[in-house]
């Protein structure tokens, strides 16, 4: 690697680095059979303080939006003769995102699964004044974010948020009404509903006392409320999502665009990934094997021609060059062992790293929460040990420490896909940052190649961390 700044200290309280991902570890037992009905109605009592609170929320902010977004618009259709109003309804259209991105928000704090945001300008497309005012009109999420603003959002929060303060209302005033309703004077008051349904229902003329039957049949009431608000909010609220993830949310077409650019974008990391790789093993051969070989050649060719004259002098020539093959060897199997060194093929990653780490000139522990045995695909564990082998020469060439840590760990990210994760950590000086030609870039290009991420964090005298997050794909 080229000359730079390599890592530092760890944290002395947990020198393990986060890895924004659980621990590989033996997947979770699932509940028994007979349990299922009320784990699931428990987690439906659960999600309700969430969607209550989206729900009650609803209808003043659509109320707000529907009044913002229609001045806004209205105005600048009205202006738009004069110019002026071009700009209105682009304001019009950047409100009505807001909002929808408020909607997604909220949405995401009652429970839901995320969902995926549009995309509202490409990739490398450069921000200029004129693209910021007229890319809306060209914008089909822009349109409708102001669809759901102006028309959608405010019929669908009025249906709901109804609703849900009927359905509460009625469950805590039928539970507490015994407490309340004594102290309502009752005065003149001739109509008892319980009275009134028992009549229509037996077709008989009750005798029960109309006030205690109302106060029973309220508890009754709500009871029942209570016990059906779980599937109330829980329904509403996926109304809600269902609407947003059409309306709001990203086109499949758009995530397709982003999957091949992705691709597109690994392969072009790969490629130069390659192509520096296959560039620096040629430096290494010329400046490393072959000036041995050279110098070897040549003092065979010496030796040859005292060989008769001065055998003594011809010996120690033959003795310096056995002594020049036995360095060609070992530079050879070192080069070697940058590619897929046989413990790897053998043993696998952990080993390898164990080796690594004894082979290094700076002493080097290794610590793992991978299983005993645990083996990944040849690519995987090539360009893992790859990133392990670059990030210790780095180490033992310019990082000035006096001991580092390397960790290996398999998690799990945020949206559920396997990673194995590789960490060096030192006591050095400190400083390491991607630089364009530098062998953390280097290193950054392969790993993007695979569609992982280079992780750098090192300021000026430490501590440091390097490490790289592969996915098990």
């Amino acid at each position: 690697m080229t000359s730079e700044p390599a890592l530092s200290s760890p944290q002395p309280s947990d020198p393990r680095p986060s890895t924004g991902a659980s621990s590989g570890t033996l997947d979770a037992v699932p509940p028994p059979a007979t349990s299922a009905s009320r784990a699931t109605y428990a987690s439906l009592w659960r999600g309700v303080p969430r969607e209550l609170g989206f729900l009650l929320l609803t209808m003043p902010i659509a109320i707000i939006g529907l009044s913002v977004l229609m001045s806004l618009f209205w105005t600048g259709v009205g202006t738009i003769v004069i110019y002026v109003g071009v700009f209105i309804i682009v304001a019009a259209f950047y409100t009505a995102r807001g909002f929808g991105i408020v909607e997604l928000t909220r949405l995401d704090w009652a429970g839901r699964p995320p969902i995926p945001r549009p995309v509202w300008e490409r990739p490398g497309t450069p921000r200029t004044f004129w693209r910021s005012v007229f890319g809306p009109f060209a914008n089909g999420h822009y349109w409708l974010y102001l669809l759901h603003g102006i028309v959608i959002n405010p019929i669908i929060s009025v249906v709901s948020w109804t609703l849900t303060i009927v359905w509460a209302s009625v469950a805590v005033g039928g539970l507490t009404g015994w407490i309340w309703e004594p102290f309502i004077p009752q005065g003149d008051r001739s109509f008892f509903l319980s009275q009134t349904v028992v009549d229509a229902v037996f077709r008989t003329q009750s005798s029960f006392d109309p006030v205690v039957g109302d106060r029973i049949l309220y508890v009754i009431a709500g009871v029942l409320f209570a016990a059906t608000l779980p599937f109330v909010t829980r329904g509403l609220t996926l109304l809600h999502d269902v609407v947003a993830r059409g309306v709001l949310g990203g086109w499949p077409s758009e995530a397709l665009q982003r999957e091949v650019a992705d691709l597109s974008a690994s392969r072009g990391a790969a490629v130069a990934a390659e192509d520096q790789a296959l560039r620096r093993l040629e430096r290494d051969l010329h400046d490393g094997p072959q000036q041995r070989l050279i110098r070897l050649q040549m003092d065979i060719a010496a030796a040859e021609r005292k060989l008769s004259d001065d055998p003594v002098a011809a010996a120690a020539l033959l003795a310096e060059a056995r002594q020049q093959a036995g360095d060609t060897l070992e530079e050879l199997r070192a080069l070697s062992r940058g590619f897929a060194p046989p413990i790897l093929q053998d043993r696998g990653l952990v080993a390898a790293a164990e080796s690594l780490a004894a082979r290094s000139p700076i002493p080097i522990t290794v610590e793992s929460s991978l299983q005993p045995g645990e083996r990944f695909s040849p690519e995987i564990e090539r360009n893992a040990y790859y990133v392990l082998a670059e990030l210790a020469a780095n180490l033992a060439k310019h990082s000035e420490a006096h001991a580092g840590r390397l960790f290996l760990e398999q998690g799990v990210d945020a949206v559920g896909t396997p990673s194995l994760s590789v960490w060096l950590t030192d006591n050095g000086r400190g400083g390491a940052s991607l630089v364009d030609g530098h062998g953390l870039r280097g290193l950054d290009e392969r790993v993007r190649g695979l569609r992982g991420e280079l992780i750098v964090e090192s300021p000026v005298g430490g501590p440091t961390r390097i490490g790289a997050r592969i996915p098990l794909t």
